[in-house]
């Protein structure tokens, strides 16, 4: 028996869409993919060799844990950068909540946008000696002196209602935790890198988040330059006037917007429902005061990611939004012919 073709919703007319919207969330379910697996490296990425030397460095310099002297771990952190991201990862803080106890304890003020400066450029020169002076130099010390005085003091004693972040196995009981983890052998340096990535590599996924989702922006962007289509590919920074939010993509720009193109890699449901939510007001926009059978642009959705498939009302709502202009990375080969983004093609393959 012949394979049953599923309804593709670009190919499919208004009515049909709003008359029975079911088929059409399955095709589009039928051809999104989650990538979630893989993630690029990116900038700043630390592998696992170079974090380790890191350790190393911190391990010889407190004799194995035993003497958390600030003056040593401060040099060590000098000649080798990387023990910074070691100490942070032996605390379990991200950069700003690091930055905010040590301008409790200490008094010198570290704003975040500066913790956040210094941690990446170690991670940009893990093994590059730091030169510092002047307040950056101050501050770090004050970054090593806190972290030295917490690994000291451990977990204190709270209510049973709450829970330490230091009431963990390396850092319970102070520098005696952090002793008797090394010498029962545990591996301790990985154990350090595993929390280092976050959740796992939840963290790292955070610090390339830009990049996963450039994937998909960049194969919209081979479409469009393949078909020879004028657009205006938008900065996060940017403000375009007429719209609350940049959209991605206009074609042909946005002086004279007739396509607007919204790309999203979504793992989770809601950044689906936001993006949902945003390709929706974007239809809003383009029929205000011009009424549904005349927008001002046609409004198209690319996607990918596991995120899409949670919600099928959400769905829904993008192919009504879109008048059934969603594509996938399996079916953008058709965005040009089945989009007004024909009429703008000057390009053939």
């Amino acid at each position: 028996m012949a394979e049953t073709k599923m309804p593709l919703p670009f190919e499919a007319s208004t009515e049909d869409i709003m008359r029975d919207a079911e088929p059409f969330v399955d095709s589009v379910f039928a051809c999104l993919e989650s990538e979630f697996l893989v993630m690029p490296r990116g900038r700043g990425f630390i592998d696992y060799p170079t974090f380790e030397a890191g350790y190393q460095a911190v391990k010889r310099a407190t004799e194995g844990f035993a003497s958390l002297s600030p003056d040593r771990v401060c040099q060590v952190t000098a000649e080798v950068p990387v023990s910074l991201i070691v100490l942070r990862a032996m605390l379990g803080f991200t950069p700003p909540e690091w930055a905010y106890v040590t301008t409790k304890r200490t008094g010198t003020a570290i704003p975040q946008g500066a913790a956040r400066t210094i941690d990446r450029r170690v991670r940009l020169s893990p093994v590059q000696p730091l030169h510092l002076r002047g307040v950056t130099a101050q501050r770090v010390r004050c970054l090593v002196e806190t972290a030295c005085a917490m690994l000291e003091e451990g977990a204190p004693e709270l209510s049973p209602a709450v829970i330490h972040r230091l009431d963990k196995a390396d850092t319970r009981h102070g520098r005696t935790s952090l002793c008797n983890l090394d010498a029962i052998g545990v591996p301790y340096a990985m154990m350090l890198y595993e929390r280092f990535l976050g959740r796992p590599f939840a963290g790292h996924r955070d610090s390339v988040s830009d990049l996963i989702g450039s994937g998909l922006e960049a194969a919209i962007e081979d479409v469009l330059n393949r078909a020879g289509i004028s657009f205006r590919k938008t900065g996060r920074a940017e403000r375009i006037p007429g719209f609350p939010q940049n959209p991605d993509f206009i074609v042909p720009d946005e002086f004279n917007p007739r396509v607007i193109i919204e790309a999203k890699i979504a793992e989770d449901d809601g950044t689906a429902r936001d993006k949902v939510a945003r390709i929706q007001q974007l239809r809003t926009l383009s029929v205000e005061g011009r009424g549904e059978d005349n927008p001002r642009y046609e409004v198209v959705a690319c996607i990918a990611g596991r995120g899409f498939r949670q919600r099928r009302e959400d769905m829904k709502r993008m192919l009504s939004a879109t008048r059934g202009k969603v594509f996938t990375l399996k079916t953008l080969d058709r965005l040009v012919e089945c989009t007004a983004l024909r009429s703008f093609r000057t390009k053939t393959e």
